[in-house]
């Protein structure tokens, strides 16, 4: 049975809330308040104005494409001026239906419903198996099929609600979209089963205001031309692969792309997937821009770049964060797109909205500190020399070092005493090579290796720098600190089996390099040792001691005792991410009240380990970094983020859209813990 759709025109989703009502089956639209792009210089677009985020299939990175929830989605944590695609299939009886493949099963439950109903047809000259819309009626498949997840990576926990598929007049006068973008990906396809799809858009037209209607199909935008008018509808010419051939024209789409003069005669743009313009070499990594853009904008026609996801490894360049990728094509010297087409739409509108045109000395938003993981060890081999540097250029408040001790006793940054875990050594090292085995002289001369966390999903962190880098001292590093004004403190964390004689060579390294007594840096000693810490109580006023706490501090039987006997020997305590928001077959299930208890005791609470990689968050978070940690400040009010990617944290502090109030627009609200999860029950 297909849910019905009703959607109250009223309901207002602060904070994502409305994933609670959706447990009735039917979906909400709402639009709430939100921050226009900054209008601060004119945008390099053809028009000057900001790009615009067109939404593929509604928030299809998290919801099935082009379900009513995804569409609802998109609309209530985008710009406000965001268009929602629809890939148009026709039915039997000639309705205009929106799902995301011709064939489809790819992204409906119509194979198990019509078991015996699939056919072979030539699509584009292939023979091809599948359920095509055009041997249903519009009736058949409204009442019984429904909308499921077609890609099979993102979670499938919301497949069981009965999504009905959407037509084209449904998209556009029961949701109301602030502008439709038509995708007509097959019009050769249904014109040889007499179905014509001039015929619908010219007829939908007349209905129902169509913002954007693209085709890959010259012939198609050609036969629709002298219908529409600029003004109203624009025409965008979709560009597939290089060597791909345009049908009507027998030309290939990279020969096509030569001929822009040609393009302009049917259409006032073109679409483009995004390797045209930022080409990435065989390792991922990007090569210069091309002038695609620049010669498009000189013959008139907007540029919309498509292929945006989140929840795929993107260039190396970008360091798995998604919204440096989109501000790379928004937000350089040369030029910008005049729009993007993504999945995932609130990160295009946080990057168009937030982000773009934000120096590096734009003052901080927020509070929490940025603190580093190992240095920007998400860039390069954690502890070294490179990550150090990497860290302080991206704006990390306090960079920390995790100490060592050599055999010769020189205190030395590394994330374990184990050296197998940080560099590369002998094949012979069974069991592991430890700091205390070897001289600093010895150690100083062994190639650091970078971390990858999560190498079973196949993600990787820069590779071409992946042995980059030297270990440095602990005196190194105090120097180094000391020299970077943009710090304000370090952090030496002490979590080693040797750990009060670590502790004492960390003291008398601190009171060489004059820290027991300088003011401008905070010292931060961090440990999970009650014992090593106390040996730093009272040393000098300008030291914050750190407990790293375990799992009793959020369920132990003796919590609350546990929390209070903290209080007397530290001024602060790190906690994992899932001490706050637990996690339950990756989505986070309610908030713990760990931070306000530890808080009523006047400790500060830091939290670890915020990464840029899609498979370290929650679905909640949209497999983008910045909703991750957005929710932890403003919900969890946490006081610091201890993070391998310093970057991401810190351009959060400084973005535009936060600290408005009941003026935040609605990409710069926090998710509800919990929420989705229930719904996806």
């Amino acid at each position: 049975m297909v849910c019905q759709q009703a959607f109250p025109a009223t309901f207002n989703p602060r904070g994502w809330a409305f994933f609670l009502l959706l447990l009735q089956c039917s979906a909400v639209l709402t639009l709430v308040s939100a921050q226009q792009p900054s209008k601060t210089a004119r945008w390099p677009t053809l028009s000057g104005k900001p790009p615009l985020v067109i939404a593929r299939g509604g928030f299809s990175g998290l919801f099935p494409d082009s379900s009513s929830i995804a569409y609802d989605m998109a609309q209530a944590v985008s710009l406000p001026n965001v268009h929602l695609w629809c890939d148009v299939q026709l039915t039997k009886d000639g309705v205009g239906i929106c799902t995301s493949s011709v064939k489809l099963e790819n992204a409906t439950d119509i194979a198990t419903i019509y078991k015996n109903r699939s056919r072979v047809y030539q699509v584009n000259k292939v023979p091809t198996r599948g359920w095509f819309s055009l041997d249903f009626t519009y009736k058949e498949l409204a009442n019984n099929v429904s909308i499921t997840q077609g890609v099979y990576s993102r979670t499938n926990r919301f497949d069981n609600h009965g999504f009905a598929i959407s037509t084209v007049d449904h998209l556009a006068k029961t949701l109301k979209p602030p502008g439709i973008w038509l995708n007509i990906q097959y019009d050769a396809f249904f014109t040889q089963h007499n179905l014509s799809m001039t015929r619908f858009v010219l007829s939908v037209s007349r209905r129902v205001k169509v913002d954007y209607i693209s085709s890959p199909e010259v012939a198609f935008l050609k036969s629709i031309a002298s219908g529409f008018q600029p003004t109203t509808t624009k025409l965008v010419f979709r560009f597939l692969g290089r060597d791909e051939i345009e049908p009507s024209t027998s030309q290939t789409y990279g020969s096509l792309l030569k001929n822009l003069t040609f393009i302009k005669t049917f259409a006032s743009g073109i679409l483009v997937p995004k390797s045209y313009i930022w080409p990435v070499d065989a390792t991922l990594y990007l090569q210069p821009h091309t002038s695609v853009v620049a010669d498009a904008h000189k013959a008139g026609l907007e540029v919309f770049a498509s292929d945006f996801v989140n929840d795929i490894p993107i260039s190396y360049n970008y360091s798995h964060d998604p919204i440096s990728e989109y501000l790379s094509f928004v937000n350089n010297a040369d030029f910008s797109v005049d729009g993007v087409l993504s999945d995932f739409p609130i990160t295009p509108s946080e990057a168009i909205a937030c982000f773009a045109h934000l120096g590096r000395q734009a003052p901080s938003q927020a509070k929490p500190l940025v603190i580093s993981k190992y240095g920007a060890s998400g860039d390069y081999p954690g502890c070294t020399d490179l990550a150090y540097k990497k860290a302080i250029a991206d704006g990390a408040d306090v960079i920390d070092c995790p100490v060592q001790l050599a055999k010769d006793g020189t205190p030395f940054c590394l994330s374990s005493e184990n050296l197998t875990q940080s560099a590369i050594v002998g094949s012979n090292a069974v069991g592991g090579i430890f700091s205390f085995n070897l001289a600093w002289n010895q150690i100083q001369t062994l190639t650091p290796a970078i971390a990858n966390p999560s190498a079973k999903f196949r993600m990787f962190r820069n590779p071409k720098f992946k042995n980059a880098g030297k270990f440095v001292t602990l005196s190194d590093f105090l120097a180094l600190s000391k020299n970077a004004k943009s710090l304000t403190g370090v952090l030496i964390n002490i979590e080693n089996a040797q750990g009060v004689r670590v502790a004492d060579a960390v003291n008398e390294a601190l009171i060489k390099a004059g820290f027991d007594k300088q003011t401008s840096l905070k010292v931060m000693i961090q440990s999970s040792n009650s014992s090593v810490l106390m040996k730093f109580k009272g040393k000098s006023n300008n030291y914050e001691l750190v407990f790293k706490a375990d799992g009793d501090i959020v369920d132990g039987p003796n919590a609350d005792s546990t929390i209070k006997s903290i209080k007397t020997f530290a001024d602060s305590v790190v906690v994992s991410k899932d001490f706050i928001f637990p996690e339950l077959e990756a989505f986070i299930t309610n908030t713990t009240d760990i931070v306000p208890r530890l808080h009523a005791e006047k400790l500060l609470v830091y939290v670890e380990t915020f990464s840029n990689e899609f498979v370290t968050q929650s679905w909640d978070f949209l497999s983008d970094a910045t909703v991750e940690i957005n929710t932890f400040v403003q919900v969890a009010k946490i006081d610091g983020i201890i993070t391998d990617f310093p970057n991401t944290a810190a351009r959060y502090k400084r973005n535009r859209c936060i600290g408005a109030g009941k003026k935040t627009p609605s990409y710069m609200e926090p998710v509800t813990p919990g929420s989705l999860y229930e719904f996806g029950g």
